[in-house]
């Protein structure tokens, strides 16, 4: 347990640091979303682009990594969505929301972080490939959902698509892991001046996620449906790994590196994209918000217990 606590400790002491910093008036909004830039559009990209460049992945199955982490994320957005209707007794305009919050997880600010902390750079490949689509699949899944069942709307699948498309154009990680593929294609090494570059901002890159994380999550308030709110809770930190795993493990037979990655994405509480849809949706948000501040605080706890359970520590 020891050595969990080496892996967990600095990873939430860091997210701690950044809330404190906020909290007290250390750090003004304008540092969080200075961090928040440059964790996302330099150093997050610069390490997948670095990784999909270099990284070997031979030992890597895109059918069984994508297979794992969105066929958790597809059950899990079932049983929130019937949670969401008969459980909770809820619209079922509310199911969309609920179910984002269920199942984005902040996978790029503190799943990335946690698990190259656990398994070290070899993560880095299996990263890459979920995050390549996460925020896209995410996206059009709550998107189209909601369109199914709103009798008001008149967006058609193409408009979506297009929109989803745009915001992938403008996203840095997905071009950093474009680029790294572009790069992997020729064959060649990376230059030594650019992979040592992309190697400093990569470094600087996670600290800087995860202090920043601690800055944005002084916005976000522990309110809502109580029910709502312990519904999405369970759903995202223990029943989507737990699901996860089993596809992974029972049914790919994945272990290692690659199992663990899948799993602790999969564990990570609800990011800023569900409160974010849940605002644009104008539904559950109380329950989105509540579910990023009060999600963020346990993980510390079950992403411990589930590391010491992947790695035997």
């Amino acid at each position: 347990m020891i050595v969990v606590l080496t892996i967990v400790a600095p990873v939430f002491g860091l997210i701690v640091i950044g809330y404190l910093s906020a909290k007290y008036k250390l750090l003004d909004e304008s540092a969080g979303r200075g961090l928040s830039e440059f964790a996302f559009k330099l150093g997050i990209p610069a390490l997948l682009c670095r990784t999909v460049a270099t990284a070997k992945l031979s030992d890597l199955s895109l059918l069984q990594v994508w297979g794992a982490f969105y066929g958790a994320a597809a059950l899990t957005w079932i049983a929130a969505t019937l949670i969401t209707r008969f459980v909770l007794g809820r619209p079922a305009i509310d199911g969309p929301a609920i179910a984002m919050s269920s199942v984005f997880g902040n996978t790029a600010m503190l799943g990335l972080p946690l698990s190259i902390a656990t398994f070290g750079p070899e993560a880095a490949a299996p990263i890459a490939l979920i995050l390549s689509i996460h925020a896209p699949t995410l996206w059009l899944t709550g998107l189209v959902h909601s369109t199914a069942i709103s009798e008001q709307r008149s967006t058609s699948i193409w408009d979506m698509l297009a929109g989803v498309a745009r915001d992938l154009s403008r996203n840095a990680i997905i071009i950093g892991i474009v680029i790294g593929a572009l790069w992997r294609l020729t064959g060649l090494e990376l230059p030594v001046p650019v992979d040592r570059i992309l190697e400093l901002l990569a470094r600087a890159g996670v600290p800087a996620s995860l202090v920043a994380l601690g800055l944005t999550l002084v916005a976000f308030e522990i309110k809502g449906q109580t029910t709502s709110l312990a519904s999405i809770i369970v759903l995202k930190l223990l029943f989507m790994p737990l699901v996860a795993w089993a596809i992974a493990h029972l049914g790919f037979g994945l272990g290692g590196v690659t199992l663990g990655v899948i799993v602790i994405m999969a564990a990570m509480p609800a990011g800023a994209n569900a409160f974010i849809f849940a605002m644009k949706e104008g539904r559950a948000v109380n329950s989105a918000s509540g579910a990023v501040a009060l999600g963020s605080i346990l993980a510390a706890a079950t992403t411990a217990v589930l590391i010491s359970l992947l790695t035997g520590g």
